[in-house]
């Protein structure tokens, strides 16, 4: 655990910049669909934005449209049917600006399903998926690892999209190094005590699995409340927002264990802070344009899938954090040392996420 703990301080900057997930957003149907891709990942790809300016203008996209269309097309295939796009648009997603390519479907007659083969970003960016919806509400989710699916296009049943979003939402826990981060920060003093001295172990098991299960469950709560009302639209964050705030809530998080920021109980904090971060959690569901009968089952399976991700966590890092928590090592490297160091990377994505920068490009 130590040596994790001196890679992540060494890794600080890199960790700091790998934070931005990365999704482009297909809907098919029989005859056509649409298809939006982030303006960013296609400048890191062809360089649109030709001023280097940081603002990528739609002149800057108009002249490299025919590129754009090509190279996007190439990563692309819709078997047995061939795809063609329409003029370019811009359309405005919750985490920036993206091309919104309408597409035309010349599939045989009576086709009742596709196989999409997608490849764009990826030789770029593993951690780049195709979020796929097709006509009737099949999902899939196309990353290197899987960039083949069957979808069809029939109504898919609830217990399907149950099953479906379960794993979208332990992939969001999984890829999401913000909300990794800030659970790390919660339980790295979960297996201690605060006595006069400062930090001391924990007198046993169970108390130290009480603390555990008080943090987890308060974050949790929290989490689930925003992302319901996110979702269905009782409730709206701004992005740049709810990714400041959420990048925030880690430094705080950290700090909060080298510096007695709060009173010994932490599940408050945890409560509250988790209410940022259902809204974080939210922009996964809410692009993917959800609604009618998925919407429950949808939801319920993204909840579900983000406890499978934090127990998940929780599992491997108590109970080796429990065995050690006697060592001085843990104290000073692993608590002192990593919370600072979690710190750090949240502060470096603050900045960013406030004024909009890449600090160190």
């Amino acid at each position: 655990m130590t040596r994790a703990l001196l890679a992540l301080v060494l890794c600080a900057p890199a960790v700091a910049h790998a934070h931005a997930g990365s999704d482009s957003f297909l809907t098919l149907g029989p005859s056509g669909g649409r298809w939006d891709i982030a303006l960013r990942d296609l400048d890191d790809a062809l360089g649109v934005d030709a001023d280097g300016d940081g603002a990528i203008a739609w002149g800057e996209v108009a002249a490299r449209e025919a590129d754009v269309v090509a190279y996007a097309l190439a990563h692309l295939d819709v078997a047995p049917c061939a795809v063609r796009a329409g003029a370019a648009e811009l359309a405005a997603h919750a985490d920036g600006g993206y091309l919104s390519l309408p597409l035309s479907l010349a599939c045989p007659p009576g086709a009742g399903e596709v196989t999409v083969r997608y490849s764009l970003f990826f030789d770029r960016d593993p951690g780049h998926r195709g979020l796929v919806r097709a006509d009737g509400g099949e999902l899939a989710a196309l990353s290197p690892a899987q960039p083949v699916r069957t979808l069809r296009f029939a109504p898919t049943s609830a217990l399907a999209t149950l099953a479906e979003f379960v794993g979208e939402g332990a992939h969001h826990v999984a890829g999401g190094i913000d909300h990794v981060l800030f659970l790390l920060a919660l339980l790295l003093p979960a297996v201690l005590r605060r006595d006069a001295r400062g930090w001391a172990p924990a007198a046993g098991l169970r108390p130290a699995l009480a603390n555990v299960a008080r943090v987890v469950t308060a974050f949790t709560l929290g989490h689930s409340v925003t992302l319901s009302l996110a979702v269905l639209g009782y409730a709206r964050m701004p992005a740049r927002l709810v990714e400041t705030s959420i990048a925030v809530s880690v430094a705080v998080a950290a700090v909060a264990n080298l510096r007695r920021l709060f009173g010994d109980d932490r599940w408050v904090v945890a409560l509250a802070l988790g209410l940022l971060h259902g809204f974080g959690f939210s922009s996964a569901l809410t692009e993917l344009g959800l609604g009618g009968g998925r919407l429950a089952p949808a939801l319920l399976g993204f909840n579900l899938g983000v406890e499978l991700g934090q127990l998940a966590l929780v599992s491997i890092f108590v109970p080796v954090a429990y065995l050690a928590r006697r060592t001085v090592a843990y104290r000073r490297l692993v608590l002192v040392g990593g919370s600072a160091a979690i710190a750090v990377v949240a502060v470096i994505w603050s900045v960013e996420r406030a004024l909009g920068l890449t600090l160190g490009s």
